[in-house]
Protein backbone atom coordinates (compact mmCIF):
# COMPACT_ATOMS: atom_id res chain seq x y z
CA UNK A 1 0.00 0.00 0.00
CA UNK A 2 1.42 3.36 -1.00
CA UNK A 3 1.86 5.84 1.54
CA UNK A 4 -0.41 8.99 2.33
CA UNK A 5 0.19 11.63 -0.24
CA UNK A 6 2.14 14.79 1.49
CA UNK A 7 2.04 18.36 0.18
CA UNK A 8 4.64 20.65 1.45
CA UNK A 9 3.18 24.80 1.18
CA UNK A 10 5.95 27.83 1.10
CA UNK A 11 3.43 29.80 3.16
CA UNK A 12 0.03 29.89 4.99
CA UNK A 13 -3.11 29.07 3.01
CA UNK A 14 -4.72 32.18 2.40
CA UNK A 15 -8.12 30.62 0.86
CA UNK A 16 -9.80 27.82 -0.50
CA UNK A 17 -11.62 27.33 -3.45
CA UNK A 18 -13.53 23.89 -4.43
CA UNK A 19 -13.56 22.93 -7.94
CA UNK A 20 -15.81 20.52 -10.11
CA UNK A 21 -13.97 18.04 -11.37
CA UNK A 22 -15.55 15.02 -13.67
CA UNK A 23 -16.86 12.33 -11.60
CA UNK A 24 -14.96 9.36 -13.93
CA UNK A 25 -11.73 10.47 -12.93
CA UNK A 26 -12.05 9.98 -9.14
CA UNK A 27 -10.39 6.93 -8.10
CA UNK A 28 -11.78 4.96 -5.53
CA UNK A 29 -9.55 3.18 -3.47
CA UNK A 30 -11.48 2.58 -0.78
CA UNK A 31 -9.94 4.62 1.72
CA UNK A 32 -12.92 6.97 1.75
CA UNK A 33 -14.76 5.07 4.34
CA UNK A 34 -17.83 6.53 5.69
CA UNK A 35 -16.23 10.06 4.77
CA UNK A 36 -18.53 13.08 3.33
CA UNK A 37 -15.89 12.48 0.09
CA UNK A 38 -17.04 8.72 -0.21
CA UNK A 39 -20.44 9.69 -0.17
CA UNK A 40 -20.49 12.60 -2.59
CA UNK A 41 -18.65 10.01 -5.13
CA UNK A 42 -21.03 7.78 -4.52
CA UNK A 43 -23.49 10.41 -5.47
CA UNK A 44 -21.78 10.87 -8.17
CA UNK A 45 -21.50 7.54 -9.32
CA UNK A 46 -25.06 5.97 -8.67
CA UNK A 47 -27.46 8.96 -9.46
CA UNK A 48 -27.55 8.76 -13.52
CA UNK A 49 -28.19 4.99 -13.14
CA UNK A 50 -30.88 5.64 -10.55
CA UNK A 51 -32.68 8.30 -12.60
CA UNK A 52 -32.45 6.24 -15.69
CA UNK A 53 -33.73 3.10 -13.53
CA UNK A 54 -37.09 5.24 -12.18
CA UNK A 55 -37.47 7.01 -15.66
CA UNK A 56 -37.41 3.43 -16.79
CA UNK A 57 -39.96 2.53 -14.70
CA UNK A 58 -42.34 5.58 -15.18
CA UNK A 59 -42.26 4.54 -18.97
CA UNK A 60 -43.49 1.16 -18.37
CA UNK A 61 -46.01 2.41 -16.27
CA UNK A 62 -47.28 4.87 -19.02
CA UNK A 63 -46.64 1.69 -21.49
CA UNK A 64 -49.03 -0.39 -19.77
CA UNK A 65 -51.64 2.43 -18.63
CA UNK A 66 -51.64 3.43 -22.54
CA UNK A 67 -52.15 -0.46 -23.26
CA UNK A 68 -55.04 -0.90 -21.21
CA UNK A 69 -56.78 1.83 -22.87
CA UNK A 70 -56.55 1.15 -26.12
CA UNK A 71 -57.86 -1.99 -25.30
CA UNK A 72 -60.48 -0.11 -23.54
CA UNK A 73 -61.37 2.09 -26.65
CA UNK A 74 -61.40 -0.77 -28.58
CA UNK A 75 -63.98 -2.47 -26.86
CA UNK A 76 -66.15 0.29 -26.62
CA UNK A 77 -66.04 1.08 -30.72
CA UNK A 78 -66.63 -2.57 -31.02
CA UNK A 79 -69.58 -2.50 -29.07
CA UNK A 80 -70.87 1.01 -31.03
CA UNK A 81 -70.48 -1.15 -34.27
CA UNK A 82 -72.46 -3.97 -32.99
CA UNK A 83 -75.38 -1.67 -31.61
CA UNK A 84 -75.78 0.53 -35.20
CA UNK A 85 -75.79 -2.87 -36.72
CA UNK A 86 -78.27 -4.52 -34.44
CA UNK A 87 -80.20 -0.90 -34.74
CA UNK A 88 -80.10 -0.92 -38.61
CA UNK A 89 -81.30 -4.78 -38.84
CA UNK A 90 -84.41 -3.98 -36.96
CA UNK A 91 -85.07 -0.86 -38.30
CA UNK A 92 -84.20 -1.47 -42.21
CA UNK A 93 -87.89 -1.64 -43.56
CA UNK A 94 -88.06 1.60 -41.75
CA UNK A 95 -84.99 3.42 -43.22
CA UNK A 96 -85.83 2.37 -46.19
CA UNK A 97 -89.33 3.84 -46.63
CA UNK A 98 -88.20 6.97 -44.95
CA UNK A 99 -85.48 7.38 -47.77
CA UNK A 100 -88.14 6.98 -50.23
CA UNK A 101 -90.65 9.17 -48.80
CA UNK A 102 -87.90 11.85 -48.86
CA UNK A 103 -86.49 10.68 -52.61
CA UNK A 104 -90.79 11.35 -53.04
CA UNK A 105 -90.65 15.14 -51.72
CA UNK A 106 -87.48 16.64 -53.37
CA UNK A 107 -88.86 15.22 -56.78
CA UNK A 108 -92.40 16.92 -56.36
CA UNK A 109 -90.35 20.12 -55.31
CA UNK A 110 -88.37 20.05 -58.59
CA UNK A 111 -91.64 19.14 -60.34
CA UNK A 112 -93.30 22.31 -58.93
CA UNK A 113 -90.34 24.54 -59.32
CA UNK A 114 -89.84 23.35 -63.39
CA UNK A 115 -86.41 21.95 -62.31
CA UNK A 116 -86.30 19.01 -65.15
CA UNK A 117 -85.59 18.67 -68.36
CA UNK A 118 -88.89 16.61 -70.34
CA UNK A 119 -86.75 16.43 -73.06
CA UNK A 120 -83.85 13.84 -71.35
CA UNK A 121 -87.23 12.29 -69.51
CA UNK A 122 -88.52 11.58 -73.33
CA UNK A 123 -85.13 10.37 -74.88
CA UNK A 124 -84.83 8.26 -71.83
CA UNK A 125 -87.86 6.32 -72.59
CA UNK A 126 -87.02 6.24 -76.13
CA UNK A 127 -83.79 4.49 -76.04
CA UNK A 128 -86.12 1.57 -74.13
CA UNK A 129 -88.62 1.65 -77.13
CA UNK A 130 -88.04 -1.21 -79.68
CA UNK A 131 -88.47 1.16 -82.37
CA UNK A 132 -89.43 4.68 -83.53
CA UNK A 133 -91.54 4.20 -85.90
CA UNK A 134 -94.94 4.95 -85.64
CA UNK A 135 -94.46 5.63 -82.05
CA UNK A 136 -96.74 8.06 -80.17
CA UNK A 137 -95.77 9.84 -77.03
CA UNK A 138 -98.18 11.26 -74.51
CA UNK A 139 -97.23 14.12 -72.17
CA UNK A 140 -98.74 16.76 -70.16
CA UNK A 141 -100.20 19.57 -71.36
CA UNK A 142 -97.50 21.54 -69.97
CA UNK A 143 -94.68 19.17 -71.47
CA UNK A 144 -95.96 18.93 -74.50
CA UNK A 145 -94.84 22.55 -75.40
CA UNK A 146 -91.49 21.96 -74.70
CA UNK A 147 -90.83 18.69 -76.61
CA UNK A 148 -92.96 19.98 -79.76
CA UNK A 149 -90.76 22.74 -80.17
CA UNK A 150 -87.44 20.81 -79.40
CA UNK A 151 -88.67 18.78 -82.34
CA UNK A 152 -89.36 21.61 -84.73
CA UNK A 153 -85.66 23.08 -84.09
CA UNK A 154 -84.43 20.11 -84.68
CA UNK A 155 -85.90 17.80 -87.36
CA UNK A 156 -83.78 15.07 -88.05
CA UNK A 157 -82.93 14.46 -84.74
CA UNK A 158 -83.60 12.82 -81.39
CA UNK A 159 -87.56 12.89 -81.71
CA UNK A 160 -87.76 12.66 -85.47
CA UNK A 161 -90.81 10.19 -86.55
CA UNK A 162 -91.87 10.71 -82.71
CA UNK A 163 -95.55 11.77 -82.45
CA UNK A 164 -96.41 14.21 -79.84
CA UNK A 165 -99.88 14.26 -77.98
CA UNK A 166 -101.09 15.94 -75.02
CA UNK A 167 -102.70 13.57 -72.08
CA UNK A 168 -103.90 15.05 -68.89
CA UNK A 169 -103.49 12.25 -66.95
CA UNK A 170 -100.13 12.42 -67.58
CA UNK A 171 -97.94 14.25 -64.69
CA UNK A 172 -95.15 16.94 -64.94
CA UNK A 173 -91.83 15.10 -65.66
CA UNK A 174 -93.70 12.07 -66.74
CA UNK A 175 -94.21 10.54 -70.03
CA UNK A 176 -96.12 6.94 -72.00
CA UNK A 177 -95.08 5.60 -75.35
CA UNK A 178 -97.30 3.68 -77.65
CA UNK A 179 -95.99 1.42 -80.24
CA UNK A 180 -97.15 -1.24 -82.11
CA UNK A 181 -95.11 -3.36 -80.20
CA UNK A 182 -96.46 -2.52 -76.64
CA UNK A 183 -96.64 0.61 -74.23
CA UNK A 184 -93.37 2.23 -72.11
CA UNK A 185 -94.38 4.41 -69.00
CA UNK A 186 -92.00 6.71 -67.80
CA UNK A 187 -93.74 7.34 -63.88
CA UNK A 188 -92.28 9.00 -61.06
CA UNK A 189 -93.95 6.25 -59.19
CA UNK A 190 -92.41 3.44 -60.81
CA UNK A 191 -88.50 5.60 -60.98
CA UNK A 192 -89.48 5.32 -56.97
CA UNK A 193 -90.25 2.04 -56.70
CA UNK A 194 -87.33 0.78 -59.05
CA UNK A 195 -85.19 1.95 -56.07
CA UNK A 196 -87.23 0.95 -53.39
CA UNK A 197 -86.16 -2.64 -55.10
CA UNK A 198 -82.62 -1.58 -55.48
CA UNK A 199 -82.91 -0.73 -51.54
CA UNK A 200 -83.88 -3.77 -50.16
CA UNK A 201 -81.81 -5.77 -52.64
CA UNK A 202 -78.95 -4.00 -51.54
CA UNK A 203 -79.49 -5.04 -47.51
Amino acid sequence: MPGPLTISLSGPISSVEILDCDSAAIEYDGRFNGSGTERAYRKAVNSPAGAEQTLMQDLQAQKVVFSQACQTLNGVVAKFNEFCEDVFARHKEDIARLSLEIARKILVQKVENGDYEIESIVKEALTNAPSRQDVVVHLNPEDFVSCQKAQQDAPGGNFSGVKFVTDPNIGRAECLLESPKGIIESLIDQHLERIGKALKKAE
